[in-house]
């Protein structure tokens, strides 16, 4: 019999709780209103393939709660794109040409910035290598002239980054920074597009690590 929620659970998130879960601990558990991916002694371990968004409400209620909340975020550092036919024969498989980093999970962080000083609250960015499924059933998004995106597919985990406190997040901003700083210089600095800068900026400011001090023309500058 299948436990609560895994009937419709994708093969990206059911492989990651495979790899997480240790003896003893409870799988697809209620807690406080709640389907938990993983239930540990002292820890709730919450596996989110997709945006953060839909977990707002569940993290703020556990966490408030008294619970020790670890959320587990895997990011593709590689990607290959299968193509099957609607009823599912491979047609091809490619590599693309996007290649994620651990700070591409400040893309999520923007929905729950309140969350991250919370002393029971803690990040695991998961870098993985993996396969996205497309079927060509025409009930997909235009921009893949109806392709579907039906599974994503573990094929290696090859870094995990574990975030626990306010020097774990600082550390992703580079050392020698000028002091204040502006987006455009965080985004030079890093190599990463300005809109990432704004979102790392904006998440560390919201959870009280980094202070507007001023602007520099039409740039806000940040310390």
């Amino acid at each position: 019999m299948p436990h609560i929620g895994t009937l419709t659970e994708k093969s990206l998130h059911a492989a990651l709780k495979d790899h997480l879960a240790l003896p003893g601990d409870e799988l697809e558990t209620p807690v406080e209103g709640f389907v938990i991916d993983i239930a540990r002694k002292g820890m709730l371990i919450e596996i989110q393939t997709g945006g953060f968004t839909p977990l707002k409400r569940k993290l703020a209620r556990l966490l408030e709660a008294g619970y020790h909340v670890h959320l587990v975020h895997p990011i593709p550092a590689a990607k290959w794109i299968v193509k099957q036919t609607e009823g599912g024969r491979r047609l091809s498989r490619r590599k693309s040409p996007r290649k994620g980093r651990p700070l591409d999970v400040f893309f999520e962080l923007v929905r729950i910035p309140h969350l991250l000083a919370d002393p029971g609250f803690t990040l695991e960015v998961v870098l993985t290598h993996q396969e996205e499924v497309r079927r060509d059933d025409g009930r997909g998004s235009w921009r893949r002239k109806g392709w579907s995106i039906t599974d994503h597919r573990l094929l290696e985990i090859v870094e995990t980054r574990v975030f626990r406190d306010r020097d774990d997040y600082l550390a992703c901003l580079p050392g020698d920074l000028p002091h204040p700083f502006t987006n455009r210089a965080l985004a030079r600095k890093l190599g990463v597009p300005i809109g990432l800068a704004q979102k790392m900026t904006y998440t560390l400011e919201k959870a009280g690590w980094l202070e507007r001090v001023g602007k520099d023309g039409n740039a806000h500058l940040f310390a």
